[in-house]
């Protein structure tokens, strides 16, 4: 009996010392040292594509994953590899290459497969967005700490990448875990008594192991300088500013003049092959696709009321008057709804404002029982509810995947393939913004409406869209400088030496800028990174005095 006791005193001393965690004692800063800088550049190879034997393969310097998959269709191709996490891709007539999507997280990771040898297809994949991290220090802040409670962040030291959404945070004895709904990375880490030890996977597949010691210094984050890059226009004065930091954040400038690019610069260790997050302005691009899909005779007018494009079970919505919502109600901003999320928001409880609707369960039902507070097509409030619906509204049209469609029908026809698109909670691209494309992509894209539709000589969007995209509608109300507003694409005026300049313009917060100036034949591109300073509007000071005095 004694010798029971004494087991039984000896279990539960060992059972209180392995929950003895609390994270309270862990509430602090952490770094270690991810072991290659080419960790998160992930190599993809697709091997027997359309046989009983495929392979999907993924790997990096570390480790490798394998997911055999049964191949019905030769030219469709989807592979699922785990819990939001899957492939999907088409096969080129050629067969020379796969164009398709890895789909982790919220994101849609455009790929790229090109043919190496027989019935093998490879590619790579930057998971982090960027090909090869410039910094190796890895972060973690534990945050609010509390016996079994916490909240934790991973953050680079190379902020080219964007950061992870976190959440789900659990903790089982001296296990925490917790996933990056952005990225789809999940994250778990071993409490010892000095150290975390945190291992970062994909699809429960290990990708790599850091070893964590509480911070003892400051954390150094950014600071990679200037890439350098021919240019035939020279701008010094800027130039100087920027590496002076009294333009700060500012990660690229670019400028073509009549299709020719005549300047080419990159910050902060920025190169031409990173995707950007592109924000709202990425709106710009969705109105591209519903232009194209107009063009295509997929829906008959912008004059339909949106609920011609919803399922059924969001009919009881409509009213007299939301019915009256169209699809160009939502192009300019002139729904009606209470969806106001830029400047100044006369409500923010609204349900329908970017932040809240993203929360819910049916982002399309938040918008909808919204109240109106203009009649359709009247006054204009900037809000990404409105373009969201147009995504709902072109999902409903196309018999392929949107993302696919966007593919083949914009993208690879501008020979853009470096990309990136956010997704809603279902999987479908988030008209809204949130896209990734390189800075010299985004160039590419405002020379298609600076040509009228056209790009080397393809017609891609027909020239009356990109009039109507381009037509001055109304004012945004709910700005401060009062723009005008076309099909998703901003209007604004610069006066330089006595004249006036009129910009059509692609905008998104951080200060992510395609400028189309017709009156001079000129596209400009600033990306930046500004998006807790109050410097959003920053690219339009640089375009006023530092580009357009230069600009013949």
């Amino acid at each position: 009996m004694k010798l029971h006791n004494i087991i039984f005193c000896c279990y539960m001393f060992l059972s209180l010392s392995v929950n003895a965690q609390d994270m309270t004692d862990y509430t602090d800063n952490w770094e270690g040292k991810i072991k290659n800088s080419k960790t998160f550049h992930l190599k993809i190879e697709l091997h027997n594509a359309g046989t009983e034997k495929a392979i999907f393969k993924i790997y990096n310097n570390e480790n490798s994953i394998d997911f055999p998959y049964k191949s019905s269709k030769e030219y469709q191709i989807k592979i699922p590899l785990a819990d939001n996490l899957f492939f999907e891709g088409v096969l080129a007539k050629n067969k020379k290459e796969i164009n398709g999507f890895i789909k982790s997280g919220l994101l849609l990771y455009h790929l790229k497969l090109t043919k190496s040898k027989k019935n093998s297809y490879t590619g790579n994949w930057n998971i982090l967005m960027v090909d090869e991290l410039k910094s190796l220090d890895f972060y973690l802040s534990v945050e609010n700490g509390s016996k079994e409670a916490y909240q934790a962040y991973p953050i680079l030291g190379d902020n080219r990448f964007t950061g992870t959404w976190c959440d789900n945070f659990q903790k089982e004895n001296e296990v925490i875990s917790f996933a990056d709904f952005k990225t789809g990375l999940a994250f778990k880490g071993k409490l010892e008594p000095n150290s975390i030890q945190l291992g970062i996977y994909l699809a429960n597949h290990l990708l790599t192991k850091i070893d964590l010691k509480k911070s003892k210094t400051d954390w150094k984050i950014g600071g990679f300088g200037t890439t350098n890059s021919t240019s035939i226009l020279q701008l010094p004065e800027l130039e100087n500013r920027i590496s002076k930091d009294s333009l700060p954040n500012t990660h690229a400038v670019l400028i073509s003049t009549k299709g020719k690019l005549i300047y080419e610069k990159y910050f902060d260790g920025y190169t031409e092959n990173i995707p950007h997050d592109m924000r709202s302005a990425a709106k710009s691009i969705s109105s591209a696709i519903v232009g194209i899909a107009k063009d295509k005779s997929l829906f008959k007018s912008v004059n339909q009321s949106i609920f011609d494009f919803l399922p059924p079970k969001y009919q009881v919505l409509k009213d007299s008057l939301k019915s009256k919502i169209t699809i160009q109600s939502l192009l300019t901003m002139s729904s009606g709804l209470d969806a106001i999320d830029y400047g100044i928001n006369t409500n923010p409880k609204s349900p329908a404002t970017e932040e809240n609707f993203q929360r819910t369960k049916d982002w399309i039902e938040s918008i909808l029982v919204t109240p109106m507070i203009n009649s359709p097509n009247t006054k204009a409030n900037y809000g990404s509810a409105n373009p969201y619906l147009l995504g709902i509204a072109m999902d409903s049209l196309v018999s392929e995947p949107l993302a696919l469609f966007m593919d083949n029908h914009l993208f690879q026809k501008l020979e853009i393939s470096n990309y990136i698109i956010q997704t809603d909670l279902n999987g479908s691209p988030y008209f809204g913004g949130g896209m990734y494309l390189t800075s010299k992509d985004m160039l590419k894209f405002g020379e298609l409406y600076l040509n009228e539709g056209q790009w080397n000589s393809k017609r891609i969007l027909s020239k009356n869209w990109v009039k109507d995209s381009f037509t001055n509608y109304r004012v945004l109300e709910n700005t401060k400088d009062k723009n005008g507003y076309g099909y998703l694409w901003w209007h604004n005026t610069y006066d330089v030496n006595g004249k006036s300049i009129a910009s059509i313009e692609a905008r998104g917060a951080g200060g992510q800028y395609i400028f189309v100036i017709p009156s001079l034949k000129t596209v400009v591109v600033i990306t930046s990174g500004n998006f807790r300073n109050g410097k959003t509007q920053q690219p339009e000071m640089i375009l006023k005095n530092y580009i357009l005095p230069y600009l013949k």
